[in-house]
């Protein structure tokens, strides 16, 4: 047996291609004539004919710019928020069911008690820690920050 033997378990189906004879008829399905009749051609998602785009039509806040960037990375609208990514929470008693000294999310992941930890994770002052830990790359409440340094832990 070589390679030139083997054939697929799975069914292909070729795409239809349009614009080409056959049973679609001479147009294809494309209409007769205009932009969105032509090969390759067509219009870019929000485009309504050279009238401005939905977006623009709505009073901006205060604050808004046209082009993100520089201070402000998301420009404000009065009704299409952008919804801005948070931090993974848990409050500080959780973490007494821990047996290790260093915590990272890295470990909070593996464990399955946290789903990302691309957006930081944030712990909150909720409970009493009980040991002394050591806590590295969490972002921290000040009451958090305030019982972990009381009970002789560090944060780095």
């Amino acid at each position: 047996m070589d390679l030139s033997q083997l054939k697929s378990k799975t069914l292909r189906k070729n795409r239809k291609r349009v614009g080409r004879g056959g049973k679609r008829g001479t147009y294809s399905g494309k209409g007769m004539k205009g932009q969105k009749s032509r090969a390759g051609a067509g219009v870019k998602p929000g485009f309504r004919g050279g009238d401005s785009r939905l977006w623009q039509l709505f009073p901006k806040q205060r604050g808004a710019s046209k082009k993100p960037g520089g201070s402000n990375p998301h420009p404000k609208h009065r009704y299409f928020q952008l919804r801005h990514t948070k931090p993974g929470v848990l409050n500080l008693g959780f973490f007494n069911q821990f047996d290790v000294d260093v915590v990272t999310p890295g470990l909070l992941k593996e464990k399955g008690l946290i789903d990302k930890i691309a957006n930081g994770v944030k712990i909150l002052g909720g409970g009493e820690l009980k040991k002394k830990m050591q806590f590295e790359g969490f972002q921290f409440s000040k009451s958090a920050k305030n019982k972990v340094l009381k009970a002789g832990g560090t944060i780095k």
